[in-house]
Formats: C-alpha cells, sequence, structure tokens
C-alpha cells in the first residue's frame, strides 16, 4: 500500500529511497514494486548498516549521491530504515537545497515508535551521539507491523524499551497495560503490537506538539537517554551495546537515582526492573560488562544535548506513570550514585 499512500503527497511524482543493506535484502523490491505500481519514478540508494553509517564522512556521500541525480526541490527522500537511516536520510533531507520533503517507512520497532516522529534528524561525531543535526519534520510516517516480523530478537527488544518509556513517563495505565501483555508482545502478536505503537507514537506527538525544538516538556522524552548515552559512548558504538538496550539500563539508573534521592519508592524501581526482565531487557550496567569508570560516565554526559548553563540536566521519576525535568542535580551525587552502581 505504500504507493497509494504516498502518491496524494507528492508535489513531484519522483522519489529517491535511502535504505541499508539489510532492508534492501529484505524488503526494497517490495517497497520499489508499490511504487511502479502508483507510477511513482523511484531511484534507490543503500548504504552500509549500523551505527557507525551515522557520521560526516557517510552524509557526505549521500548528499553527493542525492545531488548526482539533479533533484529538484519537489523530490522526495524516503526513509527506509531502522533510526539510523530516518535520522540520516532525514538530515540529508533537511539541507540539500535548504530542504526537500521526506517520508519516514520505519522498519524497527524503536524507530517506529521513536526515531521517526517528532522530527529530529542527526548524526553522531566523535564528541558525542546526535550532536549534528536539525529538526526536520517528515510528510508522512508508515509504520507497517508485519516488518518487525524480519527483525533479531534482539533489535526488537531493544525497540521494546522506548515503549516502556511513555509508560514511565506520564502514563501508568499503558504501563500496566504493557505488564499485562507482555507474553504477547514477547511473541510479536500483530493486534497487541499496534496498539502499543499507536499509543506510544499519540504519546510522543502529544509532546512534540507542546514543545517541537525541545525548550522545555519535550526533555521528558529523554528518559534514560542522558544515562544510556554515556553507557553507549564508552562501548565506543562497537555493537556490544545497542540505543535501546543503553536506555532500558538508563531508565532504570534513572529511577534507582530518583529513589537515592528520596524521590520515589524502591518498589517503583523493582517493578520497572522486573517488567524489563519480563521483556529479556538488561537492566544494570553489569548486564552490559563487568567495569565501568564513573569519571569517564561523567565526561560522556557533560558531552550531551542535555546540559544547560553547565549544568547536568537529569529526567527523574516520583513514581511510574510521573517523570519530571530535574535542573539541580549535583555533581557531586552524580558520581557517587555511579561510584555505587558500579561497586554493586
Amino acid at each position: 500500500q505504500a504507493g497509494q499512500l504516498i502518491d496524494p503527497l507528492l508535489s513531484l511524482k519522483k522519489v529517491i529511497i535511502v535504505t541499508d543493506e539489510n532492508v534492501a535484502t529484505l524488503h526494497l523490491k517490495q517497497l520499489e514494486a508499490s511504487l511502479t505500481a502508483s507510477q511513482i519514478s523511484h531511484t534507490s540508494i543503500v548504504v552500509p548498516a549500523g551505527e557507525k553509517t551515522k557520521c560526516l564522512a557517510q552524509l557526505e556521500q549521500l548528499i553527493n549521491q542525492i545531488l548526482a541525480t539533479k533533484p529538484e526541490r519537489k523530490l522526495t527522500i524516503i526513509a527506509f530504515g531502522g533510526g539510523v537511516i530516518g535520522d540520516l536520510a532525514g538530515f540529508a533531507a533537511s539541507i540539500i537545497l535548504r530542504g526537500i520533503p521526506f517520508i519516514q517507512i520505519p522498519t524497527t520497532l524503536l524507530s517506529q515508535v521513536d526515531s521517526s516522529v517528532g522530527g529530529k534528524t542527526g548524526i553522531n561525531s566523535n564528541y558525542g551521539k546526535n550532536l549534528i543535526g536539525s529538526f526536520y519534520q517528515p510528510k508522512l510516517v508508515l509504520a507497517d507491523m508485519n516488518l518487525l516480523h524480519t527483525l533479531s530478537d534482539r533489535e526488537y527488544r531493544a525497540g521494546y524499551a522506548e515503549v516502556v518509556k511513555y509508560g514511565v513517563i506520564n502514563n501508568a495505565e499503558f504501563f500496566d497495560w504493557l505488564d499485562n501483555n507482555i507474553d504477547k508482545i514477547n511473541a510479536k502478536d500483530t493486534a497487541t503490537l499496534s496498539e502499543a505503537v499507536r499509543v506510544s507514537c499519540q504519546s510522543k506527538s502529544d509532546v512534540v506538539a507542546q514543545d517541537e525544538k525541545e525548550s522545555g516538556i519535550r526533555a521528558l522524552l529523554n528518559l534514560g537517554h542522558t544515562f544510556g548515552h554515556a553507557l553507549e559512548a564508552e562501548c565506543h558504538y562497537d555493537g556490544s551495546l545497542i540505543h535501546g538496550e543503553a536506555v532500558a539500563v538508563g531508565m532504570v539508573m534513572a529511577m534507582q537515582f530518583s529513589h537515592v534521592s528520596g524521590l520515589c519508592a524502591k518498589e517503583e524501581v523493582t517493578k520497572l526492573e522486573e517488567h524489563l526482565k519480563k521483556a529479556q531487557l538488561p537492566t544494570s550496567i553489569h548486564d552490559i560488562k563487568p567495569s565501568w569508570d564513573a569519571k569517564a560516565l561523567l565526561k560522556h554526559m557533560y558531552q550531551d544535548k542535555k546540559v544547560a548553563n553547565g549544568k547536568l540536566v537529569f529526567i527523574l521519576t516520583r513514581k511510574i506513570g510521573e517523570a519530571f525535568i530535574a535542573k539541580d542535580v549535583e555533581e557531586a551525587d552524580i558520581y557517587h550514585f555511579l561510584q555505587d552502581i558500579i561497586k554493586r
């Protein structure tokens, strides 16, 4: 159905599909056939799969490949892949000819519920994750549950961490629904997944509509990310830890820090940990690797985008379903907390 759903949005019936090697092998022919059936002219560009593709060198190569087709401003880019492709292709679309339309067709659970919605695009730098980018909204997001059946179990579970995040932020009822349906979610039941994705996208959309450029409430969507991004950076994006796994551990750390700060009951932390374990996700830094350096993690946090006026900003919780933005966290408190959990 992609062709017929995309067709009404096109000013020019010409698109460039940007995808990665994994998605191209599995699904590209089907998308191309759908576009052909709707008489939409298309070219495909296939880039390497993986987080390392979100870099300046790959961005430059992609832009040159697109410019080589002599694009008009009405040309549309289709980002067909997971979060890496959505971020890379979306950022390219935002700066080619000062902005050309783009469409997201996310192929992973993580990208369906998080990165494809809300208009954040960008690439990583040597200084940290997603530090180069722009806010640029897609014309359409098409999330097809059937694409999730070709995901590896690990990628699927990692994406689920971002679904849980919406429950922890401001929707305890959704968290309880997820907990009651975890067996169906683990089994990739289509109807259950569709509802989980729908609620997640609505939750993110509601927040982004109030604060597109993240000057306030949108920061809540970063629950678990300040800790998680530091963990990813310390693993050097080598594949030993993928984003959703980092977010799962990061959410637990955020709730643990909330607990030791006297904000959140221990039972709430345990409830989250137990749910993530049912989803076969890591809940501790020691599930990732045995040894860590608190100073190194703290340094990564200061290179994160969530720093304000030189101070670390964290999303903390009073309980599941009640997260808030904390701008007054002392560096010493975070450092001692990191040291403590490293020793456990």
